[in-house]
């Protein structure tokens, strides 16, 4: 099994142009010590309760101790056969001069105590490579350049999580894997973040290239993504996070069992489902999860600031108004949204109902008077912000689009170019949408060949503008440069330059292969939907 969850853009310049190799100094390792022994109780606790439960019959309890003797004895039994196999050979003594059996099989070390060892590669006569040009050329394949961009995936391939930083040259139609990072459990959602998170952030002016990513588990990780070959996160957001810190004591973690499955206001205790970083107070981060909670980070301390119950299903996404930095949008599988004002005391907010569990909100950054809302059902909506309904009952959208047959797992907005839309479905198509006064129309349809469609996000730069990165259930990621569609000429003409009418779709990605029999019924390169293909219902005359 191999699959793409989640992807975000890295903007250009943000990362280090020289990434720096992990260090492990005494103050990193007693860091990650205390974060493996907490991974070493939890297996304990796992172990323990997995051998209370295997007793079978409780009336041999009397004689439990003695069985146990006799286990012990067959286990040591076989080590015992081996050692007196290999006793013969004295592999303890295997290198010193007094060792018995040498012959000649040992002739050709004979040698060895004259042998020269030299401090340093340097110093070595038959070492023509030194090991300062290896650092360079290690050196040069981890640079950076001010025109890339990275794309961070959130990947799962034979049961194993990781993130899969790339880079993207788009001058050269490149995407490669610059590095990888290991996670604990099945990655849900990802975001970008630039504060420097355990590295000065008191400095709110200081800048860095982290990730934060929501995954099964209820703990939130914070990765340098400036650091190859990490160990440990910088940070974790929850639970793991605080008995981690320096400052529990050695009582906490001794009556520390179990993590608590009952929600509270300090920390998730169930899967992540999704991160929203605050752009305006860049020390804020926003999570939902799966406990039905959203919850309100402070990067600074790497704790809860606040705790929200709003919902009473699962909630699933949320996002940050662009324009009022308290305000944040809420969607869960309650088949509700809810757009609140974090400062706010009341628990009433503004509630909008949709027909089917809700996939993704986002707020329209070209007008933030509006929102967007997706469903299960494969519907997107479109309310103004100023129309809070009554009860969620009746709400009333601007327009809604069936904009797939299946669920629209995927959403997002150009950040450049008003009304551009782009849609993943789990119907394995990714679609592109022009949103005008008049209403959405669909720009173009395609299967990308990436299976089931997860994630659809726009390059966050104007340079870029065009490119979206497409990921979902085949594990791996294109880049498509939608200015290279035709449809998509047409239609967004005014931010097109100049363009060669036969000008060959791009399409990149580090499998280029990507034809499959589960491909053979996608739209093919360059088809699109006319104007009056569109599907949606006003709802602004009723």
């Amino acid at each position: 099994m191999s699959m793409i969850t989640a992807s975000a853009w890295v903007p250009r310049g943000a990362a280090a142009a020289f990434p720096t190799k992990y260090d492990m100094d005494e103050t990193e390792l007693a860091r990650i010590s205390k974060l493996a022994k907490l991974q070493l109780a939890d297996a304990e606790d796992d172990l323990d309760d997995a051998r209370n439960g295997r007793i079978i019959n409780p009336q041999d309890n009397d004689s439990s101790e003695e069985d146990d003797e006799d286990r012990d004895v067959q286990m040591t039994l076989p080590q015992k056969d081996a050692d007196d196999d290999l006793k013969e050979y004295d592999l303890d003594n295997y290198d010193t001069d007094s060792a018995p059996n040498r012959g000649e099989t040992m002739a050709m070390f004979g040698n060895a105590p004259s042998l020269a060892y030299h401090q340093s590669n340097a110093d070595d006569p038959y070492i023509t490579m030194q090991e300062n040009e290896e650092d360079d050329e290690e050196r040069e394949d981890l640079q950076v350049l001010a025109s890339d961009n990275m794309v961070i995936a959130a990947k799962v391939e034979d049961e194993v999580a990781h993130l899969e930083i790339y880079v993207y040259e788009d001058e050269v139609d490149n995407l490669y894997v610059h590095h990888d990072i290991m996670l604990p459990a099945i990655p849900l959602c990802v975001e970008w973040l630039d504060l420097p998170v355990g590295k000065n952030t008191a400095d709110m002016n200081s800048k860095g290239n982290f990730v934060a990513v929501g995954t099964f588990d209820p703990d939130i990780e914070l990765w340098d993504l400036d650091t190859v070959d990490s160990m440990y996160p910088n940070a974790v957001l929850g639970q793991g996070g605080e008995e981690a810190k320096p400052e529990a004591g050695e009582e906490k973690k001794k009556k520390r069992r179990k993590k608590s499955k009952k929600a509270n206001d300090d920390y998730h205790v169930d899967a992540v489902l999704s991160l929203a970083a605050n752009r305006q107070h860049r020390n804020l981060l926003a999570s939902s999860s799966a406990d039905k909670t959203v919850k309100l980070w402070d990067l600074t301390t790497q704790k809860c600031a606040k705790s929200y119950s709003r919902h009473t299903d699962k909630v699933c996404a949320v996002a940050w108004h662009p324009k009022e930095a308290t305000v944040l949008l809420s969607g869960s599988y309650d088949r509700t949204v809810v757009a609140a004002d974090l400062r706010a005391t009341d628990p009433k907010a503004p509630r909008w109902g949709v027909e089917s569990d809700v996939e993704t909100v986002a707020w329209d950054p070209h007008d933030p008077n509006y929102f967007y809302v997706t469903t299960e059902s494969g519907v997107m909506h479109y309310h103004d912000l100023r129309s809070a309904p009554a009860s969620p009952e009746t709400s009333k959208p601007v327009w809604t689009l069936q904009a797939h047959g299946e669920s629209i797992s995927s959403f997002d907005i150009n950040p450049a170019i008003p009304g551009f839309l782009a849609t993943g479905s789990t119907d394995k198509e990714a679609k592109l949408w022009n949103v005008q006064p008049t209403g959405p129309s669909m720009v173009v349809s395609r299967n990308l060949g990436v299976g089931k469609v997860f994630t659809t996000r726009f390059a966050p730069d104007s340079e870029v503008a065009f490119r979206l990165a497409v990921g979902g259930s085949k594990g791996n990621i294109q880049i498509w440069d939608t200015s290279t569609n035709a449809a998509v000429r047409n239609a967004f003409a005014h931010r097109v330059g100049p363009v060669n009418s036969e000008v060959k779709e791009r399409l990149v990605g580090v499998e280029e292969d990507s034809s499959d029999s589960e491909d053979e019924g996608g739209v093919e390169p360059g088809a699109e939907g006319g104007e009056g293909e569109t599907g949606w219902e006003s709802m602004e005359d009723d």
